[in-house]
């Protein structure tokens, strides 16, 4: 898959009889998967520009089901379940100084001021007070991602986050 296309979710069901999928969303909050249009969806393994025609958020706000352009009996939505669907990275609006987002911080490499490596970003954890960047290297480290106090600095294009943080040493156990 190319750097241009992000993975905000996937079609994991159908509904009704005139072939609406249900969604599931990686987007926060997950009715923004609603906004994107169109998806590429990996349909037997190709990626296919499909646009999303009509969407509804049900039951309360926890299912998602969109109507796909050309998907109308329950017979074809069923062939969709279980594909991903992405967006083109230029559909993004990027409200954020920076220039970056959450996504992009995945992959990189996180080093301490002294220049220990620490692992790399496997994934972002939204916990409600500060997102917590998840590190993996010798040891799972998660270091709460709050600018200036345990993050200072982050540069994208070289792919390496820079924290004020040490690791416990258990040797005085």
């Amino acid at each position: 898959m190319s750097d241009d296309k992000l993975i905000v979710g996937q079609i994991n069901g159908i509904f009704g009889v005139n072939g609406w999928v249900k969604i599931f969303s990686h987007t926060d909050p997950r009715k923004n998967i609603l906004d994107y249009s169109p998806w590429m969806i990996k349909f037997k393994g190709e990626w296919q520009h499909i646009k999303v025609v009509n969407s509804k958020v049900q039951s309360g706000g926890k299912t998602l089901v969109a109507q796909l352009e050309n998907v109308n009996d329950r017979d074809v939505a069923r062939e969709y379940m279980g594909c991903e669907i992405a967006i083109d990275r230029s559909q993004l609006v990027n409200n954020t100084e920076d220039g970056w987002f959450w996504i992009d911080l995945i992959g990189c490499q996180v080093m301490t001021q002294e220049g220990v490596i620490l692992g790399d970003v496997k994934e972002m954890i939204v916990t409600g007070a500060h997102d917590v960047l998840r590190v993996q290297g010798e040891s799972e480290v998660l270091i709460p991602f709050v600018m200036e106090q345990f993050i200072l600095s982050v540069d994208i294009n070289a792919k390496k986050i820079v924290v004020d943080w040490a690791l416990e040493d258990d040797s005085d156990v």
